[in-house]
């Protein structure tokens, strides 16, 4: 019981002693964006002919110009100075899914024995970190130790503060000697380049005057919070991020009153501080809430330009976790930390936008008759139809497999959403009736004291990975603790394929005519066209349906249950030309990315099996043996303490055999290759700590409480 003392302890005594008051004004006008080194901070600070040049690198793509380097760089070492900022990293995304970053003192000694400060335009634009230790899937031996990361001036230096200090962080890639791409950014940064080359030309025939197109972002961050006593106590949380053991408690999220319901004052006060630190770094948080499950909260940014939200969110991440510990709790990003109740994602809602502000996917207020969207939109579907295994692949992992198709998280068969209005829009243009069937209107609540709100003309589908949810889609697939890096680099690249065909399509129907007229003709008829061809994809119901199921196959969409299923897609002939011809990844980097993520499920499953194994060995098991010594005592005084002793026995013995199953399966590789390693862990590993898993929570719920040796469901999901 003491474990229990000590949280309750905690939750009624925590204590902020820094806490700073800010008027909502402030926060706006003070701390958003105070210590990014944005571009207005650039212009006062730089000569009009080099923040001239910057610009066009950032605004029209182009090429860095190396001569304004040392000028940026006295720039930025300046501002971070006067910021507290006493070192500086080249920060980046290897592939390991999460960043790095070596620090480097901007102290420089003197000949006369002195130091001053200093940094160049090529500690700026380069810097060569070790890549020997990062997985590289094979593109690098482990003696070939030399990488290279490169300034990415698209995404705004900051400052990342610390309690003694602050550092200067510097956006950059991340590349092997050879020149191929060994991060996450890289990939993700050339697939927004790709979507720009392809959608440039098809705005030119509809009109659009716009000097370029990016993809954007806005992903939702879902976490749960736990009281750090619970989590030490807790060797699976710590060692692998998920409980591997907990009986069901009393009480879960059946009665539907956490969601968003009042949030709890000390999970408040975290909030508001992590959001403060958010916004002081320009990540324009804009919601937060309870989630379904007890314990379980969410973040949500607006739109921002895909690549800086990629960012955005890997900080996110960072900053919730180390925040959480100033209040005595832990952040958990996994996918699943608690069975049996909601599992947490990282809704991508996506869009393509203009130069100039315009929202491509923005159907308007007639879209029935907005050209433009329709094609758009049409482009889309048949990027997800064609490329269902791609989106599958972009959000593969061991611990996502544990969510998907189960408590509002989406099914792995991809599917798309597009809501009532736009899918009756859609029908008709395939029938040839052309019009709007389904219209929005108001909604009447009934009461004469209450407005007449507008009605949107479709209802969500939390079923649905892939929902088009009224000017952006929704990509609901992607895990809570991944990178948006890969499901965005993926999104970009299929989708300029998809816009790159029907401009082409689109320029043959029109024949060289220019009219209005001829236009709309010509995009109905591809819209149409492209529609018939990829309806199969379009899904408005239950996603968690039987029936879906059976009616998806038959249908002939892919249903990759397991990250290995799917991983092997990812080298496929169809996805390495997709690449290549997009020159976002080529043939190496591919089958290098396939490689480290079949390395990373093998090496996530394994630890779950040692950590299972040492688990039910040395804590569970001497738990029920040592209660049935207790039992044994009074055994003969009483029959209910036989039936009892006696059932605790059973589960013992069920415990010790499944133990010896998973010790014999942990023991053994599974082969050399690490695909065949990989199948070990999810065909025999798996399953057997599975099996540990049912005889531990089975005896849960009988061992008495003082002999338990880790902290229950109860206690993790509710004490706060």
């Amino acid at each position: 019981m003491k474990q229990e003392f000590d949280v309750l302890s905690a939750a009624k005594s925590w204590r902020l002693e820094d806490f700073t008051d800010h008027t909502p004004g402030a926060v706006i006008s003070e701390v958003f964006a105070s210590d990014v080194l944005t571009m207005e901070e650039l212009r006062h600070r730089l000569s009009r002919p080099v923040y001239k040049s910057l610009q066009g690198t950032l605004e029209r793509g182009q090429t860095l110009d190396p001569a304004i380097s040392d000028t940026v760089a006295l720039a930025m070492k300046t501002w971070a100075m006067e910021k507290g900022a006493t070192h500086y990293t080249h920060w980046f995304q290897p592939l390991t899914g999460s960043t790095a970053e070596k620090h480097d003192s901007f102290l420089t000694p003197t000949s006369d024995g002195s130091a001053i400060a200093s940094f160049s335009g090529k500690e700026l634009i380069q810097a060569e970190p070790d890549a020997s230790s990062f997985p590289s899937g094979g593109l690098r031996a482990t003696f070939e130790a030399r990488g290279y990361t490169a300034w990415d001036p698209s995404s705004p230096a900051f400052i990342m503060r610390h309690s003694n200090g602050a550092t200067l962080c510097i956006p950059t890639a991340f590349a092997s000697w050879t020149g191929e791409a060994l991060d996450l950014k890289t990939p993700l940064l050339r697939s927004i380049e790709a979507l720009n080359q392809a959608v440039m030309p098809a705005l030119k025939l509809f009109g659009v005057d716009t000097t370029r197109v990016s993809s954007t972002l806005g992903a939702e961050q879902e976490y749960f919070l736990i009281a750090e006593e619970y989590y030490f106590a807790r060797p699976d949380l710590v060692m692998t991020g998920r409980t591997l053991f907990g009986a069901k408690p009393p009480r879960g999220q059946e009665l539907e009153d956490h969601y968003f319901g009042a949030i709890p004052d000390r999970v408040l006060s975290f909030m508001a501080d992590a959001e403060k630190q958010m916004y002081a770094l320009g990540i324009p948080v804009k919601t937060r809430h309870n989630e379904v499950a007890p314990g379980q909260f969410e973040i949500a940014p607006i739109f921002e330009q895909s690549n800086i939200a990629a960012d955005h969110q890997q900080l996110i991440m960072q900053i919730l976790r180390n925040t959480a510990r100033k209040y005595g709790l832990v952040a958990l990003l996994h996918e699943k930390p608690f069975a049996g109740v909601n599992g947490s994602g990282k809704h991508c809602n996506w869009s393509m936008s203009t130069s100039s502000g315009e929202n491509l996917l923005d159907p308007g207020d007639t879209p029935h008759e907005n050209m433009q969207f329709l094609f758009f939109c049409a482009a889309v579907i048949k990027a997800v139809d064609e490329h269902q295994d791609l989106l599958r692949v972009s959000v593969a992992s061991a611990q996502n497999d544990h969510r998907l198709g189960a408590n509002e998280a989406p099914p792995a068969i991809i599917s798309i959403f597009l809501g009532d209005e736009l899918t009756d829009i859609l029908d008709r243009l395939a029938s040839g009736q052309g019009g709007r069937g389904t219209a929005a209107g108001l909604l009447g609540l009934g009461s004469t004291v209450l407005p007449h709100l507008p009605r949107h003309a479709g209802d969500r589908n939390r079923t649905s990975p892939f929902a088009f949810t009224g000017n952006k889609f929704e990509f609901r697939a992607a895990g809570s603790s991944q990178s948006i890096s890969l499901p965005i680099t993926v999104l970009n690249t299929i989708v300029a394929d998809a816009v790159e065909k029907l401009t082409a399509e689109l320029r043959e129907r029109l024949n060289g005519s220019r009219s209005k007229r001829s236009l709309d003709e010509a995009v109905v008829q591809v819209v149409r066209s492209t529609y018939a061809q990829h309806q199969r994809i379009v899904f408005n119901g239950d996603g968690y349906s039987e029936a879906w199921h059976q009616e998806a196959e038959r249908r002939g969409l892919l249903n990759l249950r397991t990250t290995l299923d799917a991983i092997e897609q990812f080298s496929s002939e169809k996805n390495v030309a997709l690449f290549s011809k997009f020159s976002v990844l080529n043939e190496r980097e591919v089958r290098a990315r396939e490689e480290i993520m079949y390395d990373i499920y093998f090496k996530t499953v394994n630890i779950e099996g040692e950590t299972t194994e040492y688990i039910a060995q040395t804590m569970i098991l001497p738990a029920a043996v040592s209660y049935l010594a207790e039992l044994g005592e009074v055994e003969s005084k009483s029959r209910a303490v036989q039936g009892l002793s006696q059932e605790v026995a059973g589960l013992a013995d069920d415990l010790y055999t499944a133990l010896q199953t998973l010790r014999d399966v942990n023991e053994a590789d599974g082969g050399e290759e690490i695909h065949d390693k990989a199948h070990h862990m999810r065909d025999q590993v798996l399953p057997a700590m599975l099996e540990v898993r049912k005889a531990a929570d089975r005896l849960e719920r009988v061992v008495a409480g003082k002999h338990w040796p880790l902290p229950n469901y109860r206690q993790m999901l509710f004490i706060k």
